[in-house]
Parts: C-alpha cells; structure tokens; sequence
C-alpha cells in the first residue's frame, strides 16, 4: 500500500488507528467546529482524516522532498480545509479537504524545487505536475502508430494536450531536465578548471567602446560650448534655463525674472537656438557621425 515505505513514522501508524467517522458524526463535529469553536471537535475531525493526508502526501514523495515535510504540508491542508468547511452543503469533509490537501502539498513541492520560482501561473504549475506523464503518454501513442515525434512536435501536441501556452510547455521541460546548477561549480572535473560562470557574455561595454564613447562626449561638449561662445549673455542664460537644466524653466517663468515677456523670451531663445546651429555647421558631419 502507498504508507509502506514511511511505516516506521510514528504518525502514519497513528492516523491508521484513527477512528473511522459516519456522516453524521463528521456533520456535527463541523458544525462544532464553525459555530462553537469547539477545539475538541476540529481535533477529532482532522485526526480522522489524517490517514487521507498522509495518502496523498506519499504521492508526492518522487519530487525528493522529505516525507515528514510533505505530511506536515499535508496536515497544513487539512487544517485549512476544517476552517473553511461548510457542512450546511451537504457534502462529506473527505470530498471537500482533497483540493486543500492536494494544493497544500504542490505549493510546497513548487517552493523547494528550486531556488529559481517555478510555476508562477497556473498553466505553469499544471505542467509541473502532468508534463512528464503526458509527454510518456504520447510517445507511447505516436509509438504505437509508428510515428516518431521531434521535440518541436512533442512540445506542440503537449501544450495542445494540456490546454497551455507553447512558450510555457518549453519552458517548464527545461526546468524539468535537471536540478539547480551553480554557476562556480568547475566546469573541468579537476579543481584547477574555469567557473560556469567565466563562460557567461559581459553585458556591459568593452574597453574600447567605453573609450570611443569618452571621447565622443568630450569632442561634442567641446562643441557645444564654442556654439554658446557665439551668445550674448542673455542668451546663454535663457538656453541653459530652458535647454541644459532640470527641470527645465518656463517662459513665464525666466519672463519674469528678466522682465521680459513671454514672447519676447521665446523669440530670444529661437534667436540663440539658430545662432548655435549656425556656430555648429561646420561640425554638422561630424556631429552626425557621432550621434548615429
């Protein structure tokens, strides 16, 4: 039977003896429970089902958790589903505690997989659970009928199967392929070899292209600021104001503080703008070039 293999824990042993509850006993615990409180009751209620708990929990004993961690998970379940069980539906505390149970303990499985989430929406978590055993059932099919599936094909008829997305079918089977793998772990077998994590691509800019892009900069700075030398000083202002600060001013604003109008400000910084474009034409193939 499942609980063969955990039959030194002493709690299995324990939830075999419990009592065996009718419908109405289990009715009336229930309703103990959620009128009264009653401690006694929700005890005696889940001490009875705990032999379902544990039943269900073996059934997961293949992802390699420990099996008193998935008895606790399931007893976790259980709980939950007392405190949540309405007995005016008329329908048995077993029937209603299996969802709980069975959530209770794949929320756990998923937890410790690995250290990267898994199954963070609900197709994912569906084939965590049910990918390896569709994907046997239709190679064993496509075998059958002498047809040989590619992984593409494989991974188009699971997704097809299940009712999920491609994208989370390829997915979930390469997470599945193996276990958490550390990126300093030696990819030689001697100590001496590089690190997994030697072979990854630097994202950022090489030597060479962070100095292109040093001078770069400091030639367009230089530029811009022998255009602003062909200002009055009142331009400068107004262009540094509205164009090389933030927040940027408004023409109200600097109108104000010159005592200008706010046409008379724009006008000016329209006159400064085309002095500066002026001051930069000779560079124009240059600045170009730099930009693009």
């Amino acid at each position: 039977m499942a609980l063969d293999h955990i039959a030194t824990n002493p709690l299995p042993r324990k939830a075999m003896k419990a009592e065996l509850l009718d419908a109405e006993t289990e009715r009336a615990l229930a309703y103990a429970w959620r009128d009264q409180r009653d401690v006694k009751a929700l005890h005696r209620l889940t001490n009875a089902y705990m032999r379902l708990a544990i039943s269900m929990a073996a059934k997961f004993n293949r992802y390699g958790a420990p099996m008193n961690d998935l008895i606790q998970e399931a007893g976790l379940g259980l709980m939950k589903a007392a405190d949540k069980f309405d007995p005016d539906r008329g329908v048995r505390f077993s029937t209603y505690a299996v969802w709980w149970i069975k959530a209770s303990i794949q929320d756990y499985v998923m937890r410790n997989w690995s250290m990267v989430r898994t199954g963070s929406t609900s197709s994912q978590k569906t084939l965590f659970f049910n990918l390896r055993r569709v994907q046997a059932q239709l190679e064993r099919r496509a075998y059958a009928d002498g047809h040989r599936l590619d992984r593409h094909q494989l991974h188009q008829k699971i997704a097809s199967e299940i009712g999920v997305p491609l994208r989370d079918v390829e997915m979930m089977d390469g997470r599945l392929s193996g276990s958490d793998f550390s990126l300093n772990a030696n990819q030689a077998s001697d100590n001496d070899g590089r690190e997994w994590i030697d072979a990854l691509e630097d994202e950022h800019a090489e030597g060479a292209e962070q100095v292109e892009g040093t001078h770069d900069r400091r030639q367009l700075r230089q530029w811009l600021v022998e255009a602003m030398q062909s200002l009055t000083e009142r331009e400068r202002f107004i262009i540094v104001a509205r164009k090389l600060q933030e927040p940027f001013r408004t023409l109200e604003d600097l109108g104000q503080e010159l005592n200008l109008s706010k046409e008379r400000v724009r006008q000016l910084e329209a006159a400064a703008l085309k002095k500066m474009r002026k001051a930069l034409a000779s560079h124009a193939r240059e600045v170009q070039n730099l930009l693009s």
